[in-house]
């Protein structure tokens, strides 16, 4: 599921719990009031039934006790706080389409290229780790596109984070997560280096690096899971690392042509051209930043698209730029694409990303912008029973309101 559909799940999901909240509220509050009327002594008036007085129309009845009524109304103000908290927290949520989103609500998906890092214990396979000796690894990329390549790197620190010795005693290239199957794959010996080549930056430095291309080391056909399992050791201590890498062995389309911009319905509309191979769903995503390099949105697409040459727009929401007031021209950067494979894995196959600029935008008047909120009629079904709850709570404490005296 793509991270922007997820996120808007998970706000719906809130909203329903808390219209859920409410009405468990609602039938906590209808059986504390009569508790309470019955707690409080009162002379009742004759038009007075059970405690209650007889309501003028439908709808319930207001408690004749004034402790009671004033014991209901707190309830009811509470009920109201809570309604107006959901329905404007599900409007501020979706006052953006899906596909064009702040990116600072994506904090990991700002900068996707940026390297994995982790650190660890320097251990063996299925035993205890050795806290004074720690494992950095280092890898740029997960999924790789056809004909891709990946680079890795590890080193050995202590706990101040000081480099200590390393040696890379074996290191082995091979189909990972097959179960029970095997792998019809062979295994490679693949090197690491520590004297600046092999894509090693410095020599020397205690960071072993090494780079990993599936198409050129036997894996061209592999679509699944390949690991690259380290032996190593550091001192006296040996140990064991692995790298996973999921291999995409055929592109499903390719990108063509120069990227374009137009303005439509007051937002900015970044068409990417592709010639697809393979019909399906693809999903497209894309970073934008001003002209002082600030992160302002991440833009998608998600749907189906047919053989042959076709357009991508990724959508930059009008209302988004007018309230976010960016500075132009903005950039298109970082776009990574893949067709979605449903019931299968890899559940994916990749586009070779297009790394840093992609398209540089003129620059537009923020009056060139809509600033209306999206539209949708889930959004409008949905604003419109918080829009309920809040007017029951009203109209509840309009009733529950002290009488006025004569």
């Amino acid at each position: 599921m793509k991270p922007l559909r997820a996120g808007l799940l998970v706000v719906a999901a809130v909203a329903l719990v808390g219209r859920w909240w409410l009405s468990a509220d609602a039938s906590a509050d209808t059986a504390e009031a009569p508790a309470a009327a019955a707690s409080a002594p009162a002379l009742l008036p004759d038009s007075a039934v059970g405690g209650f007085m007889k309501s003028s129309g439908a709808g319930p009845r207001v408690p004749a006790d004034p402790a009671a009524r004033a014991a209901e109304r707190a309830l009811w103000q509470a009920r109201l706080q809570r309604a107006t908290q959901v329905r404007d927290a599900y409007r501020d949520a979706t006052r953006y389409p899906h596909d064009s989103r702040p990116l600072r609500e994506h904090p990991d998906q700002i900068y996707p290229n940026r390297p994995i890092t982790e650190e660890a214990p320097l251990r063996l396979a299925g035993k205890e780790g050795n806290n004074n000796i720690r494992l950095r690894t280092w890898q740029d990329k997960v999924h790789l596109a056809a004909g891709e390549s990946a680079k890795l790197a590890v080193s050995a620190v202590d706990v101040n984070g000081q480099v200590l010795p390393l040696v890379v005693q074996r290191a082995v290239l091979h189909q990972g997560a097959t179960g029970q199957n095997g792998s019809t794959m062979p295994e490679v010996n693949v090197a690491f280096h520590d004297d600046g080549t092999g894509g090693d930056e410095a020599a020397g430095d205690g960071i072993w690096t090494t780079t990993v291309q599936p198409a050129n080391q036997g894996f061209a056909e592999l679509a699944g899971v390949l690991r690259l399992s380290v032996a190593l050791q550091s001192g006296e201590q040996p140990g064991f690392v692995y790298f996973d890498m999921i291999s995409s062995p055929d592109a499903p389309a390719k990108w063509t042509g120069r990227p374009r911009e137009a303005m439509a319905n007051g937002s900015l509309q970044l068409q990417l051209p592709l010639e697809v191979r393979t019909a399906g769903r693809y999903v497209v995503t894309g970073r934008v930043d001003d002209a002082n390099g600030k992160p302002v949105a991440l833009v998608s697409f998600n749907d189906e698209l047919g053989s042959g040459n076709q357009t991508v727009s990724l959508p930059l929401f009008g209302k988004l730029v007018r309230d976010l007031q960016p500075s132009f021209p903005l950039t298109l950067r970082d776009v990574d694409a893949f067709l979605l494979r449903a019931d299968t894995f890899p559940d994916r196959s990749m586009l070779p990303r297009r790394v840093g600029r992609v398209l540089q935008t003129r620059s537009y008047p923020l009056t060139a912008f809509s600033d209306a909120e999206w539209q949708s009629e889930e959004r409008s079904r949905h604003l419109t029973e918080y829009d309920k709850d809040v007017a029951q709570a009203k109209a509840r404490l309009e009733q529950l309101a002290p009488p006025e005296q004569p």
